[in-house]
């Protein structure tokens, strides 16, 4: 491998507390998931710790409904549109506002959480079609200036909405994009399937593989649009990615940072030591979410700095 991702090692207070949390979880790996998933997951999301001086508000961008998080004298025109996660099939803005909100106080930008349509009542390429329509929809509301965000599947949609952009040269676009343990290929062929397996904490490979078959339908998972390790990446703006060494979905950053790197793409990939999948939606409980949550809040000031 030619593309040397950046390692942060485990600290000792994390470690004790990496302990505890296998303690807590290790009866409920892999069984959150699917449409009768969506409660429970939402009652996950909404205990992320919630930041301190973010206003949420409902809204409909581009015919995408969401939720705002807002600090107090965000620019207006400049924003960031967040994807969430949840395997495509669980996940709601309103659930993500905590999440969300982080990088909103953080970085002092507007962040749009889209509540884009699930899988397998709307699979692929619903999810795809709802990104561009919200993108879109901000720009037309005067948000030229835009950074594009997301975790797990929300990371790998936001991977395949700037390849899809970027094919639509008329549009202008994101200035820059971040990716949490993006889910990249959903045929889910990494070798990190197979020697992270015992090591992951929340997810299963017969959870990935449930979820892919519900928002693939009909699509091949080697479709560029629905896994953006096969699509075309070249000319893509610079991209951050955050994974946990301790992940399933391990491999499927470290393939796709690479991709992106031989292409020619200004790619960054931090590699966090025992950290579990989307480890930065613990803010406050792990020294490493606060660590990765700054690096992001610096990497989004740098490309979309206030006025």
């Amino acid at each position: 491998m030619s593309f040397i991702p950046q390692t942060h090692p485990l600290s000792a207070s994390d470690a004790s507390t990496m302990l505890a949390l296998r303690a807590q979880t290790a009866a409920f790996k892999g069984a959150v998931f699917g449409p009768d998933g969506r409660a429970p997951y939402d009652d996950i999301m909404h205990a992320v710790a919630e930041p301190a001086g973010i206003h949420y508000q409902a809204d409909c961008v581009g015919g995408v409904n969401g939720y705002w998080c807002l600090p107090a004298q965000a620019a207006t025109d400049r924003a960031i549109l967040f994807l969430h996660g949840g395997g495509y099939v669980m996940g709601s803005a309103r659930a993500y506002c905590h999440f969300a909100g982080h990088f909103a106080r953080l970085s002092g930008k507007a962040v749009f959480v889209a509540n884009y349509r699930l899988a397998p009542e709307h699979p692929y390429p619903a999810a795809l079609e709802d990104a561009v329509a919200a993108y879109q929809g901000l720009q037309a509301s005067g948000r030229q200036r835009l950074l594009v965000m997301g975790d797990s599947a929300g990371g790998g949609l936001t991977l395949s909405l700037l390849s899809r952009l970027h094919t639509l040269g008329h549009i202008v676009q994101p200035v820059a994009a971040i990716a949490m343990s993006p889910w990249t290929d959903l045929s889910n062929q990494g070798d990190s399937h197979r020697s992270r397996h015992d090591a992951e904490l929340y997810l299963s490979n017969t959870m990935v593989n449930a979820c892919a078959a519900m928002y693939l339908g009909q699509t091949a998972a080697q479709d560029g649009g629905a896994s953006p390790l096969y699509a075309d990446v070249h000319g893509l703006p610079p991209l951050q990615l955050h994974v946990g060494r301790d992940e399933i979905l391990l491999d499927d950053s470290l393939r796709y940072a690479e991709r992106a790197s031989d292409a020619g793409v200004d790619v960054s990939l931090h590699v966090w030591d025992g950290m579990p999948h989307v480890f930065p939606n613990t803010p406050g409980l792990l020294q490493a979410a606060d660590e990765a949550l700054a690096i992001m809040a610096r990497f989004i000031n740098r490309h979309l700095p206030a006025l």
